[in-house]
Formats: C-alpha cells, structure tokens, sequence
C-alpha cells in the first residue's frame, strides 16, 4: 500500500487532482488516528471533532499542489504539521476571545487556570519554532514522533537514522523542549 501511496502522490505531484482524492481515502484511517491522538491531550470539551480536524488538513492539503512529496512519511508530517497549525490558530482564537484570565488548552487534557503552570499548545508551538532554528531535525522527530504519532521504528525509517539514534535525540529534544517551556532557555 505503501507503493500506492508514493505513486498516488508522484501523480498529485504532477497536477492529477483525482491521485491526491485517491490517496486521501486510502490515509484517511491514519489521519483520522492522528488527529484523534492529537485531539485525545486537548481539553475535553474541545470544540474541534477529529473528523473536523481532518476535513480541515485536507482542505490545507489540497491546496498544496506542486509540492515535492518525498512519501507516506512525508506527507503524514505535513498533515501532522498542518493538524498541529489548525490547534494552534484555534487556541488563538479561543484565547482572544475570552482574555478574561480563564482557562488554558492543555496537552495533558486537563484545563489549567492560567496563572498555573502548564503545557499548552502555543507554548509548544513556540518552543517547537525556536527548536527548529536551532536543530531543524530534532524539531522534525518531534513532528513525527508527537504530532504524527510514528513509534521510533518509523520515525527511524522516515528519518533514515537508527532507532537509537532517533530514541536519544527524541530524549534530547523533550528535556530542550521541557526546559524552554518553563523558562529555563
């Protein structure tokens, strides 16, 4: 399935709409997962539905044409990195809209007054944008492997490094990470 995919999207590549419609349906199962797994540490009464999440990755997607698809590896990071993109210009929204001292969106799926410390989706995205300054690669395994959801195998294979590797440098990039979300950086 795989080679349908790298086919499928060779085709979009080349400007065949219907190639990028067939590939969706034959992803869809797994972006369906992957926003479900990213939806799973927001809030619980988030407003975004994974379908919703989805729907709108793929109108981000299909408007991508001419983009150089490298393969399924690929292009789930670019829906990943579209998903994650969609919570945070939610959570803007959503925090422009109250500036009231409410609530924040947590990773954790718990809602933290906002004088508390904790892990939101802005915070993240910002910390993940000065990663990617800094070491665009350990930002990309963080993509991968927590946006896209890919175990250290796959992230290995998309990465074409050893799983040892990717496990020490997705060490690394948790405790950067941790550390620049708490003002240590």
């Amino acid at each position: 399935m795989s080679g349908d995919v790298t086919a499928l999207l060779s085709a979009w590549r080349e400007g065949d709409a219907s190639a990028r419609d067939r590939m969706v349906r034959i992803v869809y199962p797994e972006l369906r997962a992957l926003a479900d797994r990213q939806l799973r540490g927001e809030r619980a009464n988030h407003t975004l539905q994974p379908t919703a999440l989805v729907n709108e990755a793929y109108l981000r997607l299909s408007g991508l044409d001419r983009i150089d698809w490298q393969g399924r590896a690929h292009f789930v990071r670019m829906a990943a990195r579209l998903m994650r993109e969609i919570l945070v210009d939610h959570a803007r929204r959503r925090d422009a809209a109250k500036r009231d001292g409410g609530h924040r969106i947590t990773l954790t799926g718990l809602e933290l007054p906002a004088d508390e410390p904790g892990l939101d989706v802005m915070a993240l995205d910002t910390a993940l944008a000065r990663l990617e300054q800094i070491d665009p690669d350990k930002a990309r395994l963080v993509e991968l492997r927590y946006f896209g959801g890919l175990t250290i195998e796959e992230t290995a294979e998309a990465m074409a490094l050893s799983p040892a590797t990717v496990k020490r440098h997705w060490q690394a990039a948790r405790a950067w990470l941790f550390d620049a979300m708490t003002d240590r950086r």
